[in-house]
């Protein structure tokens, strides 16, 4: 399993801020800049042509940045597209199956809502991180379970990186890093705002300030 240590802002893509290629490549790269370590990239659509550009163009983006790039649920398009790896969530298949598809580096990450149940199947399935959420008021995922900073200290037993997400904020994203959240997730915390680098950066300094 790979060895790569996940850690700062987790930035998500919405294709809903980000309507096409340009606006999508140039506010990821705004992102990079501001220091998002990781880029995810999400797109619900049935434009099987238009999400593989995409994707692919990300993947050239983010390996020249030197941060790492992953697909949203899809397993094939993270092969095709040459990414570092997959977020699944509960209804997107076996994280079994995407290891065997892309392999022992692949990071492969696992929604586990608020379950500690969740994250200890994750785990024994080889999962690469355990993302928990919604913590907050959450625009992307409104109806989510909520989390508790409590539920991210307990995961620790599990010995894997934690990712937060769900209206997480530059403001209380400190409480989660207290808790031990190692990554904080974000989408419109970073891609809805009218500076998409200086909002970056705002996630970026609680990592520093660590």
């Amino acid at each position: 399993m790979n060895t790569i240590r996940l850690s700062g802002l987790y930035a998500i893509t919405d294709a809903g801020l980000m309507p096409d290629r340009e606006a999508l490549l140039s506010g990821v790269q705004a992102a990079i800049l501001g220091g998002a370590a990781l880029i995810q990239y999400r797109d619900k659509s049935a434009d099987a042509d238009r999400r593989l550009a995409e994707a692919s163009a990300l993947n050239s983006l983010c390996r020249k940045l030197g941060v790492l790039f992953i697909v949203n649920d899809d397993v094939a398009l993270a092969a095709e597209s040459g990414a570092h790896g997959v977020h699944l969530g509960q209804a997107d298949g076996s994280i079994l199956e995407a290891r065997l598809w892309l392999g022992n580096e692949a990071i492969i990450g696992a929604t586990c809502h608020a379950s500690l149940e969740l994250a200890e199947r994750a785990t024994l399935e080889g999962a690469s991180y355990l993302a928990f959420g919604r913590f907050f008021d959450s625009q992307t995922k409104p109806g989510a379970p909520a989390a508790t900073p409590e539920l991210l200290h307990a995961a620790r037993r599990f010995g894997l990186p934690r990712v937060a997400i769900g209206g997480v904020t530059p403001d209380n994203g400190a409480t989660l890093l207290a808790a031990g959240a190692d990554m904080l997730a974000a989408v419109h915390g970073v891609f809805g705002q009218a500076h998409v680098m200086a909002a970056a950066q705002a996630y970026a300094h609680l990592f520093e300030a660590q």
